[in-house]
């Protein structure tokens, strides 16, 4: 059996595998090291799973995730997003749709304490969508902001999308953090534009908010201001290189434990579960970034990526044609998978070929988390969309679908300005530590 003909039979196991819903993580660790076997003998696939599970969790970087999900937890815990959200409502409420564009403005500081796009969805969701029922929000606009406004946890630092890429490419975690805000803010301005045109069309679905009046808004402000102080401290720091990813985040988590007992938020209960929580999700967290550790060396050795691009390079559709085939790739692949399996299984394979191209890898990594946030919320799979129908409880899958097609075109307009403009994405990160 040829080397390439062995990592086709692995690609469509592993695939297999996926479709009898084995944990990504397991399937891609038996694919590898069964693969490899094949190729190489039962020692070398021995040795192959012993130095790359060590390596991978012994990766100093990967403390990033544990921190930043603590911080999420605690902040979640301690009901800081409540006031993310009173803060958010204050000062858009009065707006049409203001409601729903408040639900997404709290779903982007919110992301940046929490770094994961379910996370932001069901916090976020439990607090906006009886509000919006209450105020009689049309129910495809109430859950179709916070399945979109939940997918910017993937996307704001500190996303766990961007911290996996950096592992599997050895980029730089800080210059993904950087790289993400602007398309960030972009992205939340855009879905705050489509909420705007829906409630333009159509008054009744998203009806305006009472008028706050200024030192109401300051005083929400005020309430909000320590835990955005917290998102400054870590994200400026790592910007103006004050400290490391690693550092902001154990300084995050720290600085929103001692805020939270502080203002005697924090009950034991609510600590120990943040913690096992943070303990369940970094230990899956690993065990991906194991399962990649071990199917990488079995493409290597198969040459599927060398294969795949000289492939794709043979068809002559020049750098940007070959970009459009690999995003139409994800795009399908997205409406069947979720975002972490989509991401560690496929950028061993495509960023041989990006960087073949010419492309910058830490843009390419804003346009694979875009496209991977576009399958959160597509059918069939659209995780984001399942997990808003779970906390709306009495709302059609349908028409939680129906409600994320604006947020879908927005998604698209980011893109094609992030490709257009490639300085959106990568104008902070070229110009971090002054």
């Amino acid at each position: 059996m040829t080397p390439i003909a062995a990592g086709l039979i692995g690609i469509a196991i592993l695939f297999v595998l996926l479709i009898l819903r084995t944990p990504v993580a397991f399937a891609m660790l038996s694919v590898g090291f069964f693969g490899y076997w094949a190729l190489e003998g039962a020692r070398s696939a021995g040795g192959v799973l012993l130095t790359e599970s060590y390596s991978a969790v012994a990766n100093y970087n990967l403390i990033v995730v544990p921190m930043f999900v603590l911080l999420g937890n605690i902040a979640s815990a301690a009901g800081f997003s409540r006031g993310l959200y009173d803060a958010a409502f204050a000062w858009v409420g009065a707006f049409r749709g203001g409601l729903a564009s408040a639900s997404v403005l709290g779903c982007a500081v919110f992301a940046a304490v929490s770094g994961s796009s379910v996370a932001t969805a069901v916090t976020l969701g439990k607090v906006a969508l009886p509000e919006m029922k209450r105020l009689g929000y049309a129910p495809s606009l109430a859950t179709g902001s916070i399945a979109a406004g939940g997918t910017l946890g993937f996307l704001i630092p500190p996303s766990t999308g961007f911290v996996l890429y950096a592992i599997l490419t050895e980029e730089s975690i800080g210059r993904l953090f950087m790289a993400g805000i602007l398309p960030g803010l972009l992205l939340t301005v855009l879905f705050m534009g489509a909420i705007w045109l829906v409630s333009l069309r159509d008054p009744a679905a998203g009806p305006r908010g009472a008028h706050v009046p200024l030192p109401q808004k300051l005083r929400t402000l005020g309430e909000a201001g320590p835990l955005l102080a917290v998102i400054a401290i870590s994200i400026g720091g790592i910007y103006l290189g004050v400290f490391t990813p690693v550092e902001a985040s154990g300084i995050g988590a720290a600085l929103t434990i001692l805020l939270a007992l502080v203002r005697r938020r924090l009950s034991w209960d609510g600590f120990k579960e943040a913690a096992l929580s943070t303990l369940s999700t970094s230990a899956m967290l690993y065990t991906i970034v194991i399962g990649a550790n071990v199917l990488n060396p079995f493409f290597a050795i198969t040459r599927i990526p060398a294969t795949l691009g000289e492939g794709l390079g043979a068809l002559g559709l020049g750098a940007y044609g070959t970009l459009l085939v690999i995003i139409l790739a994800y795009v399908v692949l997205g409406m069947f998978m979720d975002g972490l399996s989509m991401l560690v299984i496929t950028v061993p394979v495509v960023y041989p070929v990006i960087i073949a191209l010419g492309f910058d890898p830490i843009w390419f990594g804003v346009i694979a988390v875009i496209v991977i946030e576009m399958g959160m919320i597509t059918p069939p799979v659209g995780l984001n969309v399942f997990v808003v129908r779970g906390v709306a409880g009495d709302v059609p899958l349908t028409t939680v679908f129906r409600g994320v097609f604006p947020f879908l075109a927005a998604m698209i307009l980011a893109l094609l300005l992030i490709i257009a403009f490639p300085g959106i994405a990568l104008f902070l990160p070229d110009t971090m530590f002054g």
